[in-house]
Formats: structure tokens, C-alpha cells, sequence
């Protein structure tokens, strides 16, 4: 009996012990799981209360099991923020972005002051913003758009002086902007208010944010009185935008208010002045005249009078008339040269000439209240993929790595705090700045799904700083891992069967751009580097629409390569990498001996440069040589080499790389690959085959 006594008694303490195992942070975490009434994709599935701790919890991070990040975006979570979660005193990072959540935000959430970016957009919650965000010292970024707060800005918030990103559109908030917003926030780099009732005068003060970049956007609520001149102390860059309000008075004409088109004024009534065509009533806008001209008077002095003779007043009236027909006619020919209407074979209006005579500046409607320009900031990191799982605020603190860089820009290795990786281009700073073209291209690009393809999943566009966002796939490049990196031997030792594998998937990756892909693309520049090796080392094809997006979005800098410090950054930050200054300067583009020769005459890119291409890479594989290969003492390209070996009919043994010596491979086999890469090699476009033909003689040859 004491025994079973014991026995009873040691099951109820384990029973206890794991009802209880579960730490402090993690119950107040179960308490948000407990607060969610849907969960459609199961992203809380493996929150469970008998963990020691919610470390290994989805969307959870952890620093010395302390919860440090809640990060659950974009999973259609149905339900209300708990008061407990304010109890995590680590917690730095939330992101609740495009859920369903709804209720108030409660005022506990604001006891866990590390808080540094709350990002709760594109949900239902609603109320107001509680007077305890003050305690929130060190938060950044505060993004709750698109919701339903209502009420006035707490005059606390003044306190958050560390606030750099404040995004309160598409919500209900009403009332003046608190006391001292502009020279509390002086750290403030992008500020949205747009689309909510704020009244009141705009504060003098705002233009105190020196710190600001991209748009200050005020635009769709209820600011009256008139456009403080402080806003011109702003810097230069930044875009204004103050439509539809209730402003009224003369538009200042200095800084950034100045040269601005009509667009950032339009739907206040009570403006005036340029950009406006409503002149202030202060304005003269013709000269004055007399309403009558005094009559010729004669004098004694044999008819001559002060007045002018009649001889001479039509003299000058018709000196008037013919100069002004001379005008008319200069105008008239400007017009129709410049600006002129071509018919289409339709009888229509052309495309083309309506665009000329739209942007002709001599007849332009400056009231145009169009779109924004190209030109104008561009800020905003766009998901192309719907499994993304995070935001630019993550992006830009993740650890940074340098992987390479080239002609199109740098590529770094980003760890985000989760411990995910992604793989992030920098195509460049400053040049040209033509969005819309960059934004067509590259969401068409990101369309691409083929397992043997890197997958585009995000990219970002401002004025400085163009970046996209890929999988990172582990095992590097081909090139290294034929040749080795930095004078350093090769990682990988490929087998024979490894590297048909290899050829054969990016077969398939190319015939899919060639035949499957929206626009039947071509590549144009694949090389070893430019085919990265997954986990299996299956083949991945990268770097497809570089040289296009780089034209796009940097224009001159596409033949220029990018110097990088010597030493390679550990544990940097992706935004203090980016932000550092990155001198570029002109070289001698390279003729690279992966191009077919056509290609440097041809204009419009063919499919079978890739074909080209892909025979280059077939034979390095096969002879584990570079492309520009050693001749005795001189260099030869890689083709003619192999080419010169056949023609002095070279054994077998002298072309195979050295490597593959101790395999045991059917010379019939070796032979019908190096016949293969011959013919994608072939002088004449027309007698090279597709890029399906190669394909399916691969699959011949390697099977499954």
C-alpha cells in the first residue's frame, strides 16, 4: 500500500511539474494564443503550454530565453492584443501586420519599455492611442495604418523622442498635432499622416525635422490656416505632400515648397499662388494702362503739338500687327513641328505623338493633378512573394555579409533575428530614376517559379538605394565550386554524375525561361557564377534580368563595377552596410568568353546566347578548365582550345578534367557530352539547337 502511495504521489508531481514547466514569458504569450479566435494557417500550432519556454515557438525570438520578438505577419490571425504581453520587459520587436486583429490597443502594452518598433498595420483595431506610448523611450518605429483609431495624439508622445518612423494613415484621428511635435521629434525620417481628420494649423516647428527623407504626407484631412514658410527649412529632397485640406493663403516659394508641381496643393480651395493658377489677390497680373489715350492737340508752333503725329501712331500700330503675325506664325510652326498630331492608320489620335503634345512644355496644363511623377520618391519594400514573413524594419537591422560584387552591384548575406537567411542585391545609389519601368520589370521577373531558378521574393526602391531580395541557397556558386574562391582549392569535389545533374537542371531552368515564361525570356549572361549549388547541389540559375534592372535604375553605372573595402564585414547591420559610402568608378568592360560572338555586334538579345553560353559552361565542366584557358604561354578561350585538341586528336584523357581520372566513366558517354557542348557552341546561331533539344538529350543521358 505505501508502495502505491509513492507511486500516486510521484505521477502527481510530474503531472504538476509539466503544467507548471512553462516560464513566465511564455504563459503571457499563451495568453495572445488564448485571445485568438481563428487561426487559418496555423501559425500558433506549436505554441503549447508543456515547453519550458516559448523560445522554438513560431514567430517568437529569444535572447537568453528572454523574448526579445513576437513577429507574426500577413497569417489572417482573428482576434485582440492581450494586456499580459506587455510583461515581456526584453521585448523589443513586435509585428502583427495584415491580420485580423480588432479591439483597443491596451495600455499595459506599454510597460515593455524596450519596445523599439510596434508595427500593428492593416488590421481592425480601434480606439485611442493610450496616453502611456510616452513610456516607450526607445521606440523607433510605429506603424499602426490602415485601422480604425480615432481620437487625438496623445500629448506623451512628444516623449518618444527617439521616433523615427511614424505612420499613422488610413486611420480616424482627429484633433491638432500635439505641443512640440516638431522640435520633440527632430529624429523623425519618414512621417505619414495622411488620410485621417487631423485639424489645426500645421506647427511651425515641423520644419525642424531635418532628419526626414522620401514624403511628408499630410495629405486628406483637415489642416487650415496657411502653409508655414518653416516647412522650406526642410531638406531639399524631401516631397511635400498638403492635398486636400483646408489650407489656405500664398504657397511659400522656398526649399522643398518650391518648384513643386500642383499636385502637392491640389483640393485646397484657399491656396494661392504658383504652382496654383490662382493668383493671390494681392497679385497683379497685366500691367496697368490708361483706359483712353489723350487726343493729338495742335499749338502755335505750325501744328505741332506734344502729341504724336496721326503718321506715326499708324506707323506703330502697324508694326504691332505685322510683328505680331510674325509670332504667330514662329508659334505656330513650333507648335506643329514640336508638338504635333500624327494620325494613326485607324484614323486615330497616335499613342506616341499624344504624349509628345502632352509633354510639350510650351502647351502643358501645369494644373495637372495626375499621378506622381517618376521622379519623386519612390519608398516602400514590395513582397512579390506571399510566404515573406518579414518586414524593411527587419531587413535593414539584420547582420550583413559580403558574398561578392560585380558591374550590377554588391551581394550580401542577411541573417534576420529569426534566423532566416536571405541572399540581398544592391544594385546601386543615385542615376537615373525611372520607376515605373524598374517596377514592370522586376514584378515580372519575381513571376519566375521553376525549381531550378533563384526565386526573386521582394525588392525595395528609393532614390538612393535599390535593392532585391532572393533565397539564399547555401553552397555558393559553381565557379567556386569548380575552381575554388580566392585562390583557394575547391570546397566541393564534383563527381562526373554530379555534374551531368548539374547541367541537366539548369537545362531545364533555361528551356523554362526560353518556352514557359510569360515573356520567353533570354538570360544573357550565364556563367559558373551565376549557377548557385542548393543543399543536394541541385542548380539553381541566378542573376536572370540583372543587366536590364541595372540599366533601369542606375542607367550609366551598368558598365562600372563597384570598389568595396578590402576587409570583409562580420556582424554588420544591412542598413549601416548600405549606408556607408560606396565609391563607384568607370572600367573597360571585359569581353567575356561565356558570350557568343554574334552578341557583341547583334542588338537584340537571341535565346541562342544562352545556348552559347551553356556550351561554354559544359565544357568547363567536363575539362575543369576556366573559360580563358592556358595555351602553353599564352590564354585561349576555352572553345578554340577544345577545338585545337580535336583537330590534333588529343586522347580522351588530355581534355577530361584531371579529377575525373579515378571515375569509371563510359567513354561513349564523356564523348556524346563534349559532342553535345560542340554543337551549343556552334559558330552560326541557326545551327545551334534549343535549349528544349538540349534538354532532352540530357534526360537521355542521365536519367532519374
Amino acid at each position: 500500500m505505501a508502495q502505491l502511495f509513492s507511486l500516486f504521489i510521484l505521477l502527481f508531481l510530474n503531472h504538476l511539474g509539466r503544467v507548471v514547466c512553462l516560464n513566465d514569458e511564455g504563459q503571457a504569450l499563451l495568453s495572445f494564443k488564448q485571445s485568438v479566435t481563428e487561426d487559418p494557417n496555423g501559425a500558433l500550432k506549436n505554441w503549447n503550454s508543456s515547453d519550458d519556454n516559448p523560445c522554438m515557438w513560431n514567430g517568437v525570438t529569444c535572447k537568453y530565453y528572454r523574448v526579445t520578438s513576437l513577429v507574426i505577419p500577413m497569417e489572417g490571425i482573428k482576434g485582440f492584443i492581450p494586456s499580459a504581453l506587455g510583461s515581456l520587459s526584453q521585448l523589443r520587436r513586435v509585428n502583427l501586420r495584415s491580420n485580423k486583429l480588432f479591439g483597443s490597443v491596451p495600455s499595459e502594452l506599454f510597460e515593455a519599455q524596450s519596445l523599439q518598433s510596434l508595427v500593428l498595420s492593416e488590421n481592425s483595431l480601434s480606439g485611442s492611442l493610450p496616453l502611456e506610448i510616452g513610456k516607450l523611450k526607445n521606440i523607433h518605429t510605429l506603424d499602426l495604418s490602415q485601422n480604425y483609431f480615432n481620437g487625438s495624439l496623445p500629448q506623451s508622445l512628444i516623449q518618444c523622442s527617439k521616433l523615427r518612423r511614424l505612420i499613422l494613415s488610413g486611420n480616424k484621428f482627429t484633433g491638432p498635432l500635439p505641443e512640440g511635435f516638431g522640435t520633440g521629434l527632430v529624429l523623425m525620417e519618414k512621417l505619414d499622416l495622411s488620410y485621417n481628420d487631423f485639424s489645426g494649423v500645421i506647427p511651425v516647428e515641423m520644419g525642424n525635422l531635418s532628419s526626414l527623407e522620401g514624403t511628408l504626407d499630410l495629405s486628406h484631412n483637415g489642416f487650415s490656416g496657411s502653409i508655414p514658410a518653416s516647412l522650406g527649412n526642410l531638406p531639399e529632397s524631401v516631397y511635400i505632400d498638403l492635398s486636400y485640406n483646408s489650407l489656405t493663403g500664398p504657397i511659400p516659394q522656398n526649399g522643398p515648397l518650391a518648384n513643386r508641381g500642383p499636385t502637392a496643393f491640389i483640393g485646397n480651395p484657399g491656396l494661392c499662388g504658383p504652382p496654383l493658377r490662382n493668383p493671390c489677390s494681392a497679385d497683379v497680373p497685366f500691367p496697368h494702362f490708361p483706359k483712353t489715350i489723350p487726343s493729338e492737340t495742335s499749338n502755335g508752333d505750325g501744328g505741332k503739338g506734344k502729341g504724336l503725329r496721326k503718321s506715326y501712331v499708324i506707323a506703330i500700330v502697324v508694326c504691332n500687327v505685322v510683328g505680331i503675325c510674325i509670332i504667330a506664325l514662329l508659334l505656330s510652326c513650333c507648335y506643329y513641328r514640336i508638338c504635333g498630331v500624327k494620325r494613326g492608320k485607324n484614323g486615330t489620335v497616335a499613342d506616341v505623338e499624344l504624349k509628345r503634345r502632352k509633354d510639350c512644355m510650351c502647351f502643358r496644363n501645369d494644373d495637372d493633378s495626375g499621378p506622381l511623377s517618376e521622379t519623386e520618391e519612390q519608398r516602400d519594400l514590395v513582397l512579390l512573394d506571399t510566404e515573406v514573413r518579414f518586414d524593411l524594419d527587419e531587413l535593414l537591422k539584420a547582420s550583413a555579409f559580403v558574398l561578392g560584387k560585380n558591374g550590377t552591384g554588391i551581394m550580401y548575406k542577411v541573417v534576420l533575428e529569426d534566423g532566416f537567411t536571405l541572399a540581398v542585391r544592391r544594385l546601386g545609389e543615385g542615376g537615373y530614376q525611372r520607376f515605373k519601368e524598374f517596377q514592370t520589370e522586376v514584378e515580372a521577373i519575381g513571376k519566375i517559379r521553376h525549381p531550378h531558378i533563384v526565386t526573386l521574393k521582394a525588392y525595395y526602391w528609393s532614390v538612393d538605394e535599390k535593392l532585391l531580395i532572393y533565397d539564399y541557397i547555401p553552397f555558393g556558386s559553381l565557379a567556386a565550386a569548380l575552381h575554388g574562391k580566392s585562390g583557394l582549392a575547391s570546397a566541393i569535389t564534383l563527381s562526373w554524375t554530379d555534374r551531368l545533374k548539374i547541367m541537366k537542371g539548369t537545362a531545364k531552368g533555361l528551356t523554362f525561361l526560353h518556352e514557359f515564361s510569360p515573356k520567353k525570356y533570354v538570360h544573357g549572361d550565364l556563367k559558373p557564377s551565376n549557377i548557385l549549388l542548393g543543399h543536394n547541389l541541385e542548380p539553381k540559375i541566378s542573376g536572370f534580368g540583372l543587366g536590364r534592372l541595372a540599366n533601369i535604375s542606375v542607367g550609366y553605372m551598368t558598365a562600372q563595377s563597384i570598389r568595396m573595402p578590402s576587409e570583409k564585414p562580420q556582424h554588420r547591420r544591412l542598413g549601416s552596410a548600405l549606408s556607408e559610402a560606396i565609391e563607384a568608378h568607370p572600367t573597360t568592360k571585359s569581353v567575356s568568353c561565356y558570350q557568343a560572338p554574334e552578341s557583341f555586334k547583334a542588338v537584340k538579345a537571341s535565346q541562342k546566347w544562352d545556348v552559347y553560353s551553356f556550351g561554354v559552361v559544359f565544357l568547363e565542366l567536363i575539362t575543369g578548365r576556366s573559360a580563358l584557358a592556358k595555351a602553353g604561354n599564352s590564354d585561349m578561350d576555352l572553345v578554340h582550345w577544345v577545338l585545337s585538341c580535336i583537330e590534333e586528336k588529343r586522347p580522351l584523357g588530355h581534355v577530361l578534367d584531371p579529377y575525373l581520372a579515378h571515375e569509371m566513366i563510359d567513354e561513349a558517354r564523356i564523348m556524346e557530352c563534349i559532342k553535345l557542348s560542340m554543337a551549343c557552341v556552334h559558330s552560326s546561331p541557326e545551327k545551334r539547337p534549343t535549349m528544349r533539344n538540349v534538354s532532352d538529350t540530357l534526360t537521355r543521358l542521365v536519367p532519374a
